[in-house]
């Protein structure tokens, strides 16, 4: 089986919301981001806001820039609307847990920053925008829905230039790198590198920061052993003489064992726990790092009914969901089980379809083993939104999605 790889290169200039985004749009040839542009304009703070997907040379090499026309009711300087916001786009977007809660992690890490650095009544400034909704959701969305987020694949990256010199803020002048910068690299134990060109800019931003430590698995100095497939390009805002100012972004895989090793199943009984709290325990541990949840009836000890919780997840995460399932249930013992599994992976592709007149897009789940399509499905949200619209019943509508999906990939190996 081979790990699908993503190499994020800041080493050359940095790494800012806009350029993380433009890059990962050049290297996986989306040509609009009409469904994520769309919720956003449905947000009760905007007003209008508009995307164009441009080219841009520079320094002689071809990349990709973003450019964001924003008219907006007012900032999202409260804390809570900005994660309010973000929730919402992310629902629209039927972005799975794991997605969501990266997206989460990183609202959180900016809110985090300002609020250590200002300690009360503070205001989050230069990341109170709908562009920041944009690059972070974005980010995630785009790395989801090409496979970037499976359990079989791993993104690395070159440590972030930061830059050096002044930057003018809402503070003042102010030392780059910026304090929240610093802050979450802080946070996360994140290196960082700088290089005789980093005078008088600040090459890495706290949102551009933010992304690439929620996202990356390792950071590398050089680039690890991949098969290169595809180069994305993202341009900066700012023109540089000596320094291209871009992002790089490598797209490849690495050739590994078909069996996953290293897995764990986790295991306890319980027979005095209700079901809100056991309902309640399924939440808590895929948010924090499960790869399945599921439970049992049985009879236990003293002929009482019980339940058995079984978790799977690595051997990274079993301290964690070891204490929280404690914690949370009251059980005293966790049986372990080292397991192996075999897997397939999965991405996402957006179709377009015309049903009784009105144009529909929606997702299409792919999962493929070794290169092989082994199955294809429309996503249900998708299916369901579609049902209501044209009142029809959702089984019609899935019938159609199949057949339309079937005449486009049935002949692929990958799309």
């Amino acid at each position: 089986m081979n790990t699908k790889t993503l190499i994020i290169d800041p080493k050359i200039s940095g790494i800012s919301g806009d350029m993380i985004i433009s890059a990962l749009v050049d290297l996986t040839e989306v040509n609009n981001l009409n469904k994520l542009i769309n919720s956003i304009n449905e947000l009760d703070k905007c007003k209008d806001f508009k995307v164009a997907i441009n080219d841009k040379l520079v320094n002689g090499i071809n990349a990709k820039k973003i450019d964001i026309i924003i008219n907006e009711e007012k900032s999202l300087s409260n804390p809570e609307e900005l994660k309010n916001a973000v929730n919402i786009v992310s629902n629209k977007l039927n972005l799975s847990e794991k997605a969501k809660n990266i997206i989460n992690n990183i609202i959180q890490d900016l809110i985090d920053a300002e609020a250590k650095i200002h300690k009360k009544d503070f205001h989050l400034h230069e990341v109170a925008s709908l562009d920041t909704v944009f690059d972070v959701v974005g980010t995630v969305y785009l790395l989801e829905k090409n496979g970037f987020l499976s359990e079989n694949s791993k993104i690395y990256s070159t440590p972030p230039v930061l830059g050096g010199g002044y930057v003018k803020m809402a503070h003042g002048i102010l030392t780059i790198p910026a304090p929240a910068t610093l802050e979450i690299l802080c946070k996360h134990n994140i290196k960082y590198s700088n290089h005789p060109g980093s005078i008088n800019i600040e090459h890495s931003t706290p949102t551009g920061v933010a992304i690439l430590c929620n996202i990356v698995d390792k950071i590398v100095d050089n680039f690890p052993p991949t098969i290169p497939l595809k180069v994305g390009y993202g341009a900066g805002t700012k023109e540089l003489k000596n320094i291209p100012n871009i992002l790089r972004v490598v797209g490849g895989k690495t050739e590994t064992k078909t069996i996953n090793k290293n897995m764990i199943i986790m295991e306890t009984n319980v027979d005095d726990v209700s079901g809100e709290i056991i309902g309640n325990l399924f939440d808590i541990l895929l948010n924090n790092g499960a790869k399945e949840v599921f439970v049992v009836n049985g009879i236990g000890k003293k002929n009482r009914p019980t339940n058995i919780i079984s978790v799977i997840t690595n051997y990274a995460k079993l301290e964690k969901l070891s204490k929280i399932i404690m914690e949370e249930t009251g059980t005293i013992g966790i049986r372990i089980k080292e397991i192996n599994r075999v897997k397939a992976d999965r991405i996402e592709k957006t179709q377009s379809i015309n049903i009784n007149g009105k144009k529909f897009e929606f997702s299409v789940k792919i999962s493929y083993f070794e290169n092989e399509i082994i199955n294809i499905k429309p996503e249900y949200e998708d299916a369901k939104k579609i049902a209501e619209e044209l009142n029809m019943p959702i089984r019609n509508v899935l019938k159609i999605l199949n057949n339309e999906i079937f005449n486009l990939f049935r002949k692929k190996s990958l799309p």
